[in-house]
């Protein structure tokens, strides 16, 4: 295994979990009958559906903008965001009495662009990319002094998402793979650098659309590359990873066993399923580990956790999918 980057360890995550704790909700993880028939392996869902803002994206904003210097918060925070690290920003940012933009480009979905609203933050809509929306961030800090509080590339970020490995094998201690949503890659660093450390044996999986999956495409090169953003029902893994990626990209390239990618048909049979058997009102982003274990694309050799990531879903789309309808 390759020692993750000196810039995020097990001793930052640790520190997270220290810091966010009592702001954020220790998730459950839940046993799923029918994925463990169908895999013939215990398959548990960490469900991050149960977070304040429906969403994991509250752990590493949390924890970011906590580890911020007190002339640092007071300056603003602003983000760039597909929609749920804005909530978690704009969340974060009423909780702590501070102000916050949100900078989001005319792909994200308009249900996450009011729940953003309602927590108070000012929204901007700037192009047709994660990248567009990016270039808005800078020309606020530059121009405003603003406080960019980035959606995953920053150690504090990843650490946050990583106190989701430290409960992982708290509380499944037998834990053999992990099947986490894998998009500009915080979520998987932080949870592949907290499992790997402390069990290193567990296979963790990458897991993305066939539409525009900028981290799949950079460990295919070996490089950080740029991928057009497209349309997918699993709008919370669109955008790139940035070309001058510090911290994601090593992290993933070196602990990320196997990236898998879904069809938007098997996106949607993995909400659908998530519904109608398990109980769970999902997003695309949030399924794709059912999606995945549906289609026979991972094969479980033991103990496996799913990272449910979130349910911000529109309830029109919702509702077309779950009906049957075509994705």
């Amino acid at each position: 295994m390759a020692t993750p980057p000196a810039a995020l360890a097990l001793p930052e995550v640790e520190a997270a979990k220290a810091r966010i704790a009592g702001r954020v909700e220790r998730t459950p993880l839940v046993t799923s009958p029918s994925l463990s028939r169908l895999c013939g392996q215990p398959v548990h869902l960490k469900l991050e559906t149960r977070q304040p803002i429906g969403a994991f994206k509250l752990r590493g904003a949390m924890n970011a903008v906590l580890a911020l210097t007190e002339d640092q918060r007071q300056r603003g925070l602003v983000t760039a965001s597909t929609g749920n690290h804005g909530r978690a920003v704009a969340y974060t940012a009423r909780e702590l009495g501070l102000a916050a933009t949100i900078c989001m480009s005319a792909l994200v979905p308009a249900n996450k662009i009011e729940a953003i609203r309602s927590l108070g933050a000012e929204i901007r809509i700037v192009g047709r990319s994660q990248d567009d929306a990016q270039a808005e961030v800078e020309r606020l800090v530059a121009e405003h002094g603003l406080t960019q509080i980035p959606p995953f590339d920053h150690p504090d970020v990843v650490a946050g998402q990583g106190t989701i490995g430290l409960e992982l094998i708290e509380d499944l201690p037998e834990l053999a793979c992990v099947l986490i949503p894998l998009s500009g890659g915080g979520l998987a660093a932080g949870i592949a650098v907290a499992v790997k450390a402390l069990q290193p044996s567990v296979r963790i999986v990458g897991i993305s659309m066939e539409r525009g999956a900028a981290m799949a495409a950079a460990i295919a090169a070996g490089r950080p590359v740029e991928v057009v953003e497209e349309p997918t029902l699993a709008d919370s893994l669109g955008g790139g990873i940035g070309l001058s990626n510090r911290v994601t990209f090593a992290l993933c390239r070196d602990l990320v066993d196997e990236v898998v990618l879904l069809s938007e048909a098997e996106i949607a049979a993995g909400i659908r399923h998530a519904a109608l058997v398990e109980g769970e009102i999902v997003e695309g982003a949030g399924a794709v580990g059912i999606a995945a274990l549906l289609a026979g694309k991972v094969k479980p050799q033991g103990p496996t956790a799913l990272i449910v990531s979130g349910r911000n879903i529109d309830e029109a789309v919702h509702r077309r999918i779950v009906s049957g309808a075509a994705a």
